[in-house]
């Protein structure tokens, strides 16, 4: 479906609220997430249209838990983040990749029901060419410490999405019953449907992945590779962009395949779990897609740290189903 069915723009609070009325039990607190997610979205936006003239393109000189240099932008998104839910009472915690720990906000306080997971701007070297970008989101519950509430399997997620900022600023999200997409009208200053229970098909022909890195694959990537360029059945067009949300987002519409497997200098894989791999799965799944990192379904997976890396694949569940196929029998190299 797409557009409002009577022909009016539908704003995201208003699709929010209309959604909030199918389920009786709803308190709209998720809802006060979401739409304060939007306003981080509008922020990140105005920064990332405005950088060149800001001068805000650099590094900033420091380096992230992950090891890599924080890039301006980097830091200026973190920071949206934080202060969009300092005083949102109803979030106990924040999870970002460019903090070592978790912020702890609200623990104290009974209104504390969720924790947000966020990679404020993912491909974010892609900034200094004028690229796309985007910022990636985790919902879950808020119980009062890491191990409970944070180190849990995908499948606890009670909400995901993410934020895509290009030639138009997307806005894309999921509660668990369907994936819902918004594209932020300038004029009015607000998100408007876009799609709504968008569906991913079985099959499509886009490969995203860093073929550079080939030579450094594991076996069975190689094998599932090597299939694809030998099908004379299907054929294939390869789409990269250096952006996971970017990648994934031509695939929800078109169908294929994203990878970033492990290779011999990365055995984890370099995603991160947590507020990369597990909430674009929530939204693969969703969408009737899948997300595997090979030998395992994401959302099953149990994460033993907060910024835990893995293989990761996701896309249109025959390409899923012909990556696992690769790795059965198979050992990591």
């Amino acid at each position: 479906m797409t557009h409002a069915q009577d022909g009016k723009r539908m704003t995201l609070e208003r699709f929010l609220v209309h959604q909030q009325q199918m389920y009786p039990e709803a308190s709209g607190e998720l809802t006060r997430v979401i739409l304060q997610l939007s306003t981080v979205a509008k922020i990140i936006a105005s920064y990332a249209r405005r950088a060149a003239l800001l001068g805000i393109k650099g590094i900033t000189g420091e380096t992230n838990i992950q090891g890599e240099e924080v890039k301006q932008m980097d830091s200026l998104s973190n920071t949206a983040f934080m202060e969009a839910f300092e005083y949102v009472d109803i979030v106990g915690a924040i999870v970002s990749e460019e903090m070592d720990d978790p912020l702890i906000l609200h623990a104290q306080n009974d209104h504390a029901k969720y924790v947000v997971l966020v990679d404020p701007l993912d491909g974010s070297s892609n900034m200094e060419v004028d690229c796309l970008t985007g910022s990636i989101f985790s919902i879950r519950t808020f119980r009062g410490s890491k191990h409970e509430d944070i180190l849990e399997k995908g499948e606890e997620q009670v909400g995901a999405g993410y934020i895509m900022y290009g030639a138009s600023i997307i806005f894309v999200y999921t509660f668990g019953d369907g994936v819902h997409s918004f594209v932020l009208d300038e004029q009015i200053g607000e998100f408007v449907l876009d799609h709504a229970n968008i569906r991913m098909p079985a099959h499509g022909k886009i490969v995203s992945a860093n073929f550079g890195n080939r030579k450094n694959w594991s076996a069975p990537v190689k094998t599932f590779t090597d299939s694809l360029l030998s099908n004379n059945e299907k054929s294939y067009t390869l789409r990269y962009s250096g952006a996971l949300v970017a990648d994934l987002h031509q695939i929800l519409h078109r169908g294929g395949i994203y990878f970033y497997p492990e290779e011999q200098r990365r055995p984890n894989g370099k995603l991160r779990l947590l507020y990369e791999c597990a909430p674009l799965a929530m939204i693969a799944e969703q969408a009737g897609g899948g997300a595997t990192t090979g030998r395992k379904r994401v959302i099953e997976i149990f994460p033993e740290n907060i910024h835990q890396r893995i293989p990761f694949a996701i896309g249109s569940l025959q390409e899923i189903e012909e990556y696992e196929k690769a790795y059965t029998g198979s050992s990591r190299v």
